[in-house]
């Protein structure tokens, strides 16, 4: 099997600041299945926070707390991204940082991401492949591209621009030599980050 024959889950989150150690949290989560350069199925929603959400935050997302009244919480909304993600390649821009959030809430269920799920850094990969650009900002890598950025800081908007960058980076990689999923995973693939299980029985989702 290729590289760009996997099934991957690209996804994003928005949150109320930046650190989930420090009690920040998500409120929007979205993830799409892809194959082929195909979308296979989405997964978006509003997640309730249970907490205040930082005026500077809501300016760069545009979530108010009204928009999430009504949302589902944490414990409702990750078991099912976990059943989603289903064992596919996981990919985001800056992963580390959705992975951060991700794997904190799984903590917080008493739950982890396993190691063995690869997860594919697009940041790392238009760094890598595009060293000439002045920056590498999701915005601008889509601007450079050609492609249309029909609002950034929304969740689903930014991974529907992280999957046109991704496969145009995949070509990319291919000319210069990527031909084998292990090549991809060497250079541009990132380890889970760990958090102390907040309850005696961890289970490994994914």
């Amino acid at each position: 099997m290729t590289f760009n024959n996997m099934e991957f889950v690209v996804f994003d989150v928005e949150t109320t600041g930046l650190y989930p150690t420090k009690g920040d949290r998500i409120i929007e989560l979205a993830a799409v299945k892809v194959k082929e350069n195909k979308i296979v199925d989405t997964f978006d929603t509003f997640i309730n926070p249970q907490r205040e959400i930082p005026e500077e935050s809501q300016k760069i997302h545009n979530i108010t707390p009204d928009m999430l009244k009504e949302a589902p919480t944490h414990d409702e909304v990750l078991p099912n991204l976990v059943d989603f993600i289903s064992g596919a390649c996981l990919v985001a821009h800056n992963i580390k940082f959705d992975l951060d959030f991700v794997s904190h809430e799984l903590s917080l269920m008493g739950r982890k991401l396993r190691q063995e799920t690869p997860a594919v850094d697009t940041l790392k990969m238009s760094k890598k492949l595009c060293p000439y650009f002045r920056s590498h900002r999701l915005t601008y890598i889509a601007q450079s591209f050609g492609i249309r950025n029909d609002g950034a800081h929304r969740a689903l908007n930014d991974v529907h621009m992280t999957i046109q960058i991704f496969y145009r980076l995949i070509d990319m990689a291919y000319d210069q030599g990527y031909h084998s999923y292990e090549q991809y995973f060497k250079d541009f693939s990132v380890l889970k980050p760990s958090f102390k299980i907040h309850q005696q029985n961890e289970v490994s989702l994914f």
